[in-house]
């Protein structure tokens, strides 16, 4: 499992939960100054992913506003971004004498050595959202260039937005399945959707360094195969001319990967296969249509490509797991 930290203000008496949690948030971010209309009993709680030099903190609470001053600035500046992702409820921002207010999967860029002011609120329900924290050094972007995103939405529902937080949302969700030395690589791939995702806004791509762009692409490519795993027409060919690129091309981009583009296209499906025939739900779903789900269209060759990878055929796969779930085939390692 990843090195992960969870702050929570359950348990602690009522009159000392919001001072606790003025001081966490201040240790984990930059130094802010705090207010909640519901100081006196505050409701919190935060985890906060270890991925290196990135944090990504997944939070819910109630609202509050967090204000970074001037003087602030003076006493105590990390010299960093920080990106806050609501995903239930709504950002108030306020600078330089300008407002503006982002809700749900709208993605906002703060700067530690800028003066800003956010309330973050849902009505009478608790605001949620992710927040990610990248030192300023570690993007390619210059300084310059990253003013103009200062406070300004960008979209989580289309493009690089959306990549960035579907991968966000899956981190989040499972961290089970990563060891901690894998933290510095999940958080490049943090680093590398950000950049992508800024220097499009900014229309700035030629200031990205080209292994950031190969790795952006790479992470479009998967996104669009994983979207599209259900049909059975999704091949080399094709991915290719969805990403106006040549086939050889597209093999020089895996060439890095542990499969090939095709292999992993199959093993995809296959997993997917393998979680419909093991859901209870599905039981009444005959083993041809769950291949043909997952783009599998002839079943001999759904079992034969089932058989090879897990060692039973899909029928006798779901037999097994069926009267002892989890135990007849283990699942593949997060991808």
């Amino acid at each position: 499992m990843l090195n992960e930290t969870v702050f929570r203000t359950e348990g602690l008496h009522g009159a000392d939960r919001f001072d606790f949690w003025c001081e966490r948030v201040g240790r984990t971010h930059a130094p802010l100054d705090l207010y909640s209309p519901h100081a006196a009993d505050y409701q919190a709680r935060q985890r906060v992913l270890d991925l290196g030099a990135v944090y990504v903190w997944p939070t819910t609470h109630q609202a509050i506003r967090f204000r970074r001053t001037t003087k602030l600035i003076r006493q105590s500046d990390p010299e960093q971004y920080h990106i806050g992702i609501p995903i239930h409820g709504t950002n108030h921002i306020s600078w330089d004498n300008e407002n503006a207010v982002y809700g749900a999967r709208e993605i906002q860029v703060f700067d530690s050595s800028r003066a800003f002011q956010v309330y973050s609120s849902n009505g009478a329900e608790q605001f949620t959202g992710i927040g990610i924290e990248v030192p300023k050094a570690v993007l390619p972007l210059p300084q310059n260039r990253m003013d103009g995103l200062f406070a300004r939405g960008m979209s989580g529902r289309e493009g690089f937005g959306a990549l960035l937080l579907q991968f966000l949302t899956q981190l989040s969700s499972d961290t089970s399945c990563y060891l901690p030395s894998d933290g510095p690589r999940l958080g490049g791939v943090v680093v590398d959707l950000l950049s992508s995702l800024f220097a499009h806004t900014l229309e700035a791509d030629g200031a990205l360094p080209p292994e950031t762009r190969t790795r952006s692409l790479v992470l479009r490519i998967r996104a669009h195969v994983q979207r599209n795993l259900h049909d059975p027409e999704l091949t080399p060919t094709s991915i290719a001319a969805a990403h106006h690129i040549s086939i050889s091309y597209l093999h020089r981009l895996f060439q890095g990967e542990h499969e090939t583009v095709a292999a992993w296209i199959r093993s995809q499906r296959l997993e997917r296969a393998r979680r419909d025939l093991g859901d209870p739900g599905m039981a009444a779903t005959p083993v041809h249509a769950v291949a043909a789900r997952w783009g599998f269209p002839r079943a001999a060759d759904f079992t034969r490509a089932f058989r090879a990878a897990y060692g039973v055929p899909p029928s006798d796969y779901r037999r097994q797991a069926r009267h002892v779930p989890g135990a007849a085939v283990p699942s593949t390692p997060c991808s």
